[in-house]
């Protein structure tokens, strides 16, 4: 691992386009089961907390911005893939092929109503790296 000075102390949050906020307000919220840390609607934004990172939704329109859906996944935690899986899709969430094991985790691919990257994750066996 590279030395660095220590500049980066961590990551405050992620930030998701939305083109509909009440929409997002629902998903995040109902679907995904997010407790709601912030809202603010009338300047564009709200808050989601997920235990370790915060999900920030902004409003593209009211940020004077052109909506683009996030692409890379941000890989939220559970105890049970297919469990969590299965009652999102009795939500009407629709995943992107079946559930994948890489052998030391489980994960689904699924998007948000704007078209923001999502997956279910469990580690359930240590990862192993190469130093």
């Amino acid at each position: 691992m590279a030395a660095t000075d220590g500049m980066v102390k961590g990551v405050d949050f992620v930030a998701f386009q939305t083109a509909d906020f009440d929409r997002a307000m629902t998903f995040y919220g109902e679907t995904l089961g997010l407790p709601r840390a912030v809202c603010m609607p009338e300047r564009g934004f709200a808050e989601f907390e997920t235990g370790n990172l915060t999900l920030s939704i902004i409003d593209s329109e009211k940020m004077g911005m052109e909506h683009h859906p996030s692409l890379g996944p941000v890989a939220l935690h559970v105890d049970d893939v297919a469990q969590a899986r299965s009652r999102l899709e009795g939500a009407g969430v629709e995943f992107r092929g079946d559930v994948m094991d890489t052998g030391v985790c489980h994960m689904a691919f699924f998007h948000d109503p704007d078209g923001n990257a999502l997956m279910l994750h469990h580690r359930y066996a240590p990862r192993h790296t190469d130093l």
